[in-house]
């Protein structure tokens, strides 16, 4: 296996820095030749100086001179900008780019990627759920393969290796975030604190809160639907608390096929970037002795209505998925800066896809036009809410 040269879309971040670590069991076979962050400058800066990177970006322009002085020591180009981050992604020196953006911001980078032919190590499920046809047309036209990086589509995909059959079934298991108990009534009161208390997972704040919402895991559907070609209703999410089977596909005779292992985004992200070999990873194991027993729930669309909005959008199609996801974005902010309750999460994101004008037939001016409409008309939902 030839070295892989590797650009990080959001280095900073969870999925981000277990890459690095990643690269850092691996330094025969991967390297970081480009990392980017929003605002952590002083994170960005370390970074750059263990694993020399021929660039680095950081997107909050103002702290560019910072990054730059504190760099100047080293041969590593700084860079700031959204536009920045669209043009790195080109370099003939990267092979992967691993988006690990969070949110709408990874959709321009994403696709510059696609044009530049680069393979793309897929963390940034918004994506595909704002504009997933568009994205994987590009992808097709463009042969940029498009591997993913979420532990319930990578486990899919490494279901879906070596088989010809087609996928009767996705079983995608979600781990019913820290609330699946509690009854609706007690959801109201809940806190930012208490939402950010993830059972299995150590992610990001913005997707924490989506976990417990359920959100994220109706974005994992749509993004399902398009990374491996198959109709929401063929897509059955399954509540597995223990997060052991990460996904599963059943085929036509009935076989099912599941991915295992422990709770580590470390052993999806590796894969797709050694993918098709498996490398070994310094990370625990799983021990079924210990572990004793799996159970599994339907999910309850009433308590969590922001799953049964992603399905609403979904079929809707167009550019109602894109308000979906804005609309997310800023109502999940809102509470967890205290401005918002927990189930006021459902109810803005409901009320501004019925206001945001609907589009059938979509294109990137589209998306970004839509995408702006829908956080101006949230945000104002919630300013009169308080």
């Amino acid at each position: 296996m030839s070295k892989k040269k590797i650009a990080i879309l959001g280095s900073t971040g969870s999925i981000g820095t277990q890459a690095l670590d990643v690269i850092s069991q691996h330094p025969d076979l991967f390297e970081a030749r480009v990392l980017t962050a929003g605002r952590r400058a002083d994170l960005l800066i370390d970074q750059a100086r263990r694993f020399l990177p021929d660039a680095v970006v950081i997107a909050d322009e103002s702290q560019y001179q910072y990054v730059q002085e504190a760099l100047a020591d080293l041969p590593v180009k700084v860079y700031a900008g959204e536009e920045a981050l669209c043009q790195v992604v080109e370099g003939e020196q990267i092979d992967i780019v691993l988006t690990a953006l969070v949110g709408f911001a990874g959709l321009k980078p994403t696709l510059h990627a696609i044009n530049a032919r680069k393979a793309i190590a897929l963390a940034n499920k918004e994506t595909l759920v704002v504009a997933g046809e568009l994205v994987m047309q590009r992808a097709l036209a463009r042969q940029a393969p498009i591997l993913p990086v979420d532990s319930e589509h990578s486990a899919i995909f490494q279901c879906l290796a070596g088989e010809r059959s087609p996928i009767e079934k996705i079983i995608l298991t979600a781990s019913g975030g820290p609330f699946r108990l509690m009854e609706r009534e007690r959801l109201a009161a809940v806190t930012p604190t208490e939402a950010l208390k993830h059972p299995n997972w150590q992610m990001g704040a913005k997707i924490t809160i989506d976990s417990a919402t359920m959100m994220n895991k109706g974005f994992e559907m749509i993004e399902a639907k398009w990374l491996f070609g198959v109709s929401p209703t063929d897509i059955e999410i399954v509540v597995h608390p223990e997060s052991i089977i990460h996904s599963a596909v059943q085929f036509a005779d009935g076989a099912v096929k599941a991915q295992l292992g422990m709770p580590d985004m470390r052993v999806p992200i590796q894969y797709a970037l050694s993918y098709p070999q498996r490398l070994t990873l310094n990370t625990p194991k799983l021990d079924l002795f210990t572990l004793g027993h799996l159970t599994f729930e339907k999910p309850d669309m009433e308590r969590f209505a922001c799953l049964a909005l992603a399905y609403e959008a979904t079929q809707s199609g167009g550019n109602k998925p894109c308000v979906l996801n804005a609309a997310n974005e800023v109502a999940n902010l809102a509470f967890r800066e205290g401005r918002l309750g927990f189930l006021q999460i459902a109810e803005v994101i409901a009320e501004t896809m019925a206001r945001t004008p609907f589009v059938a037939e979509p294109s990137l001016d589209t998306y970004l036009a839509t995408d702006k409409e829908a956080r101006a008309i949230c945000a104002d939902l919630i300013a009169g809410l308080s």
